[in-house]
């Protein structure tokens, strides 16, 4: 099976501030001091890239299910161990899907699909955080 190597880049920029580059050369801003709120720090990105990476998997499916979804969006709450290193254990994704008519059975085979076997980030984290799901459909 072949390899995919990616390259990021994180660059200092001083007082705790850094620039990461990603491999296809979007900047990002990090921030690591905790009272300057400037910018994410590393472990809030990292709640972000997964409900990202689930949100893209799941509109993914439910276009190609011919769901009528008007709106969507992914809350993920994290906790993290009390002694460090401060690791995400646990991460619940609530998916909010706003349409019209969308099956309850269509958006659960989404997530489990997304869940399973799409989402690449669930995947890196789920052999040390347990990952638990949820979802409500509102009409509109």
């Amino acid at each position: 099976m072949a390899q995919n190597n990616y390259k990021a880049i994180i660059q200092y920029a001083g007082d705790e501030f850094f620039i990461g580059i990603s491999p296809g050369g979007y900047a990002q801003t990090i921030d690591s001091k905790g009272d300057r709120k400037f910018a994410p720090t590393p472990m809030e990105m990292l709640l972000i890239s997964v409900g990202a990476c689930t949100a893209v998997d799941v509109v993914s499916i439910l276009e190609k299910k011919r769901q009528d979804v008007i709106d969507y969006r992914v809350e993920v709450t994290g906790e993290r161990r009390e002694d460090h290193p401060r690791a995400f254990t646990k991460f619940h994704v609530h998916h909010i899907v706003y349409g019209r008519n969308v099956s309850e059975q269509s958006v659960t085979k989404a997530i489990e699909l997304s869940d399973t076997k799409y989402c690449s980030v669930a995947a890196t984290v789920r052999p040390t955080a347990e990952i638990t799901t949820s979802f409500e459909i509102i009409e509109v």
